[in-house]
């Protein structure tokens, strides 16, 4: 039987300006923080409120840490998730059994998603929104799937195939609909990279716009009192923030 768990506050706000933090992050339903680098539940429900309506069909093609899933049955949105590791999808099946006021239909296929679903029609989508791989800081497959986006190490090569993600995602998009995208920066040999805006460049190329540029402040991360030390001895900043693209197709 699904269980009856704890709601979203009532008195959640939306965010209104270009810098987002959370610095306590609410973990009502199922949401939790044991999957590695999942969004935070109050970014998809920004993001939800803001860019679509209940009803809605909306597209998240990297499904992963099941955020989405549940923020999607809590506020009636009709959702279409993908992803490549048949780990996350039995995870977000798992996590999307409790009882809601609500009953959208939600889809999650096993799915490549730089590769174009055929059965999904032009212009068929509301609102997309995603939370990449940061390449392969972290590979999310227990075990190494070719496909896999967060097994490449090579920035361009993996801005190669976010462009295949941000074309198909222009294909399936109705006009003037949204596309949210949540990506980091990182370093190579102590140098800066901007990852975050190559990727945007992948989509502005694809067709999109941008319409915000959202900088997302990082919390609690793990172990940070030793690279706080290591930031010290060796002259570096940490990256403390992430972008959110709000992209929209015209």
């Amino acid at each position: 039987m699904p269980k009856k768990l704890k709601l979203p506050p009532e008195n959640f706000d939306q965010e209104c300006t270009s810098v987002w933090s959370f610095p306590r992050r609410w973990n009502w339903a199922t949401h939790n923080s044991k999957y590695r680098w999942n969004w935070s539940p109050e970014v998809v429900r920004n993001l939800m409120l803001r860019y679509s309506h209940e009803g809605d069909f909306l597209l998240d093609p990297m499904i992963g840490g099941w955020t989405t899933a549940i923020e999607a049955k809590l506020l009636n949105r009709n959702l279409l998730c993908y992803d490549i590791n048949p780990k996350a999808i039995e995870l977000t099946n798992t996590l999307l059994d409790f009882e809601s006021e609500t009953n959208p239909k939600i889809q999650i296929l096993h799915h490549d998603a730089t590769q174009k679903n055929t059965k999904l029609k032009d212009k068929s989508i509301d609102f997309i929104l995603m939370h990449p791989p940061y390449v392969d800081i972290i590979q999310y497959s227990e075990w190494l799937i070719a496909e896999d986006i967060s097994n490449i190490h090579d920035i361009d090569t993996f801005c190669d195939e976010i462009e295949k993600i941000a074309r198909e995602s222009l294909r399936v998009l109705k006009p003037w609909k949204f596309c949210a995208v949540l990506m980091w920066d990182t370093r190579r040999k102590k140098m800066y990279q901007p990852l975050a805006f190559k990727v945007m460049e992948r989509f502005l190329k694809a067709g999109f716009t941008l319409k915000e540029d959202v900088i997302k402040v990082q919390h609690n991360c793990k172990a940070t009192g030793f690279w706080v030390k290591k930031s010290k001895e060796a002259n570096f900043l940490l990256i403390m923030h992430e972008h959110l693209f709000i992209f929209q197709k015209i």
